[in-house]
């Protein structure tokens, strides 16, 4: 169902505009835009090795994927990693709580939204940041994360998790681990991208499903995080 917002904002796109109003709004959205990203590598450039854990904001506190989260949290801070999430409820908030349990540093990138996201109570107050763009808040999950853990969520779970493995596949960056904890949830989407993406189109290469991982519990996933470094004789604890 379309709001009367949304109907503004379609209507308003085919407005003519005039030249000094276009130049006007385009310098200041991209002032805007700047400031985002300073403010970004100041804060984040300092924050040492994290890894990002992703997931649905809608994830209740009695729900089993919540505890799995905060566990998961909690042991990357024991093998020297902080924690970096989208700062807001469910998955993200319970990310920030196993962080802080275990005594490491815990980051929130949070972004304003009409609904849901607002910022929890579990990051380090000097390592919140709130951004209004999505791709500028992208960005840093990607230049300041060692791993990407990935729990059950919905769209926004999903465009950041294949913004990584697009990414890596096109060697834009440096590959690092990608977990896609929960079996049950993901089998399908990776059964797809095996049965239709790859065989039956050909529109991937075999040797991408090697860029992610899948794991079922806590500890799966930490040693995947700490086996793929391990192999290049790095320590989170640099």
């Amino acid at each position: 169902m379309m709001t009367t917002t949304s109907e503004e904002k379609i209507k308003s796109a085919f407005n003519e505009k005039s030249w000094n109003e276009i130049k006007t709004e385009d310098s200041w959205r991209i002032f805007k835009i700047m400031s985002e990203f300073v403010e970004g590598f100041e804060k984040l450039s300092r924050i040492g090795p994290c890894v990002s854990i992703f997931g649905s904001a809608r994830t209740t506190p009695d729900h089993p994927l919540f505890k799995m989260a905060e566990e998961i949290a909690y042991k990357l801070t024991q093998f020297g990693y902080g924690v970096i999430t989208g700062g807001g409820p469910g998955i993200m908030e319970a990310g920030n709580i196993g962080a802080m349990r275990g005594k490491g540093r815990s980051v929130g990138l949070n972004i304003n939204l009409p609904f849901e996201q607002s910022a929890n109570l579990f990051i380090d107050p000097d390592k919140l940041i709130t951004f209004d763009h999505f791709y500028v808040r992208k960005t840093m999950f990607v230049k300041y994360s060692q791993g990407f853990i990935v729990l059950p969520g919905g769209f926004g779970t999903m465009d950041e998790m294949f913004e990584a493995l697009t990414l890596i596949q096109t060697e834009k960056i440096g590959k690092f681990p990608i977990v896609m904890v929960g079996k049950s949830y993901w089998e399908g989407l990776v059964h797809w991208i095996k049965e239709v993406m790859l065989q039956q189109y050909h529109y991937i290469h075999a040797d991408d499903l090697d860029i992610f991982t899948i794991a079922d519990d806590a500890d799966s996933a930490v040693e995947i995080i700490n086996k793929f470094y391990s192999k290049y004789l790095l320590s989170p604890n640099f």
